[in-house]
């Protein structure tokens, strides 16, 4: 006959990874959002400034009117 203990049982090493990372998301939600967000914005700007009309504005020579 087994022996029926009354101490809870210990969830699995696989449940207790998954429960601590959602517990890590919850805690650190407003940070993950801001750096998804801030990821998000600096691949706008990189793509903005990517374009060759964007470029044009480095590149262009200083007329000569305006050099003293």
């Amino acid at each position: 006959m087994r022996r029926q203990s009354n101490a809870p049982r210990r969830p699995n090493l696989l449940t207790r990874a998954v429960e601590g990372v959602f517990d890590l998301v919850r805690l650190a939600e407003f940070e993950i959002l801001f750096v998804v967000f801030l990821v998000i914005v600096l691949l706008l700007i990189k793509d903005l400034t990517a374009r060759p009309q964007y470029n044009q504005i480095f590149t262009r020579s200083i007329p000569d009117q305006l050099r003293q």
